[in-house]
């Protein structure tokens, strides 16, 4: 039986999800979609969001949001929201997707501005 892309995404998310529930630190919590990608930093006890950045927040700032550029600009902004915070160490749960193209980015940016992870 053939397992389809989302079922195969939620499964490898889970596995992340389970081994950075061990480290006992906030997650950085990505999602994608074709046009936006978001960002979230979540408790490790019960799941509260701590901060949060998207593409939504951008939209007059940047043309395009569903690009490498825009998806840096969201790391960067979730990164300087934390470290205000006073969050420095986090645990970067990319939820099952590559970590390539809009992803790495947006974890590249978020080490540059600061989190360690």
């Amino acid at each position: 039986m053939a397992i389809d892309k989302k079922t195969a995404r939620a499964r490898r998310a889970r596995k992340t999800r389970g081994r950075i529930a061990r480290l006992g630190r906030p997650r950085l919590s990505v999602h994608r979609t074709p046009r936006h990608i978001y960002a979230q930093l979540i408790e490790p006890g019960d799941g509260k969001v701590l901060v949060s950045a998207s593409t939504l927040k951008l939209r007059g700032e940047v043309k395009n949001t569903g690009n490498v550029k825009a998806a840096r600009e969201v790391g960067r902004q979730l990164a300087e929201q934390a470290v205000e915070a006073g969050f420095k160490a986090v645990a970067f749960d990319r939820s099952g997707f590559r970590y390539h193209g809009r992803i790495k980015a947006l974890a590249d940016a978020a080490r540059k501005a600061g989190l360690d992870f």
